[in-house]
């Protein structure tokens, strides 16, 4: 294939409009969220994009100590850091040995289990909430973490197992049989030939499960009723502002923008292993 032609100054001018007015489509909510964060509960219905008068009031109100829903976020807050690592911890390791045997080992029903993932992660989830509610509430998993980890895991496991079997299809198998040859078992060959190997793609697929995991809002509200496990999505549905009249828009703009700041730094940390990891599960080497 011949050297990649010129972009004459047209098409650079053009590719440079397409790229702003996407950027502004994607970052124009982010923006109006963060601007509403700041404004005062007078400026909320005033009709301008950015406050008249800017203020920490709605922040010091999730966060301060005596904010008024400061209880409410914070405790919502540890539940979705806590209930989301653990999701995410174990559905990469279920999903790595899932992966793994479908991408190495030849058995029957092989493409139904990939098949069926496919299927429960377009699965609509609002469908199963009522009989889950009603199967954790006699179980007694109603309002507890593990009772939210478990629905997790149908979200995060599909597509953690869908995207490391094409990882793993990509390493060599060579290398594992060299490290049988000499001496190892297939679990220290797995352990220390395959894992290095596919860590970017393990990587990836985790920081995915937890992007998943943290964002859920049906789960969320529909399986607790306490803030023993309530997590951030479904709380901000039971802010309330100082009185029954006023609007609480502010304090959950910004209490959205407080939950996103850690997705956007794991983002901006590790975008190249992400960008790696998708990459080299998707190209046949």
């Amino acid at each position: 294939m011949g050297a990649a032609t010129a972009l004459t100054g047209k098409q650079k001018v053009a590719w440079a409009a397409i790229t702003v007015a996407v950027l502004v489509w994607a970052l124009f909510p982010v923006i109006s969220i963060m601007a509403t964060s700041f404004k005062l509960p007078s400026d909320l219905n005033s009709g301008s994009f950015l406050p008249t008068t800017w203020t920490w009031s709605n922040y010091e109100q999730i966060l301060g100590p005596d904010g008024s829903a400061q209880e409410l976020f914070l405790s919502s807050l540890r539940n979705s850091i806590g209930i989301s690592l653990i999701a995410t911890a174990v559905s990469s390791v279920l999903a790595t040995l899932a992966a793994y045997a479908i991408a190495r080992l030849e058995f029957p029903g092989r493409k139904l289990i990939l098949t069926t993932a496919l299927g429960v992660s377009i699965f609509p989830v609002i469908s199963i909430v009522t009989p889950l509610f009603n199967l954790w509430r006699s179980i007694g998993l109603y309002d507890t973490w593990a009772g939210l980890v478990i629905p997790y895991l149908s979200l995060t496991l599909p597509i953690s197992i869908w995207t490391l079997t094409a990882f793993f299809r990509q390493i060599p198998w060579e290398l594992e049989q060299a490290a049988q040859v000499d001496g190892a078992t297939t679990w220290q060959a797995f352990r220390k030939a395959i894992i290095p190997l596919a860590a970017p793609g393990v990587f990836t697929t985790a920081l995915i499960a937890f992007f998943i995991a943290w964002n859920d809002f049906v789960y969320g509200i529909s399986l607790t009723s306490t803030e023993a496990a309530r997590p951030v999505p479904a709380a901000l549905a039971f802010f309330s502002g100082a009185s029954q009249f006023e609007d609480p828009t502010g304090a959950i703009s910004a209490a959205a923008v407080v939950v996103t700041i850690p997705v956007v730094v794991l983002v901006l940390l590790f975008q190249r292993q992400i960008v790696s990891g998708l990459t080299q599960g998707a190209v046949k080497g």
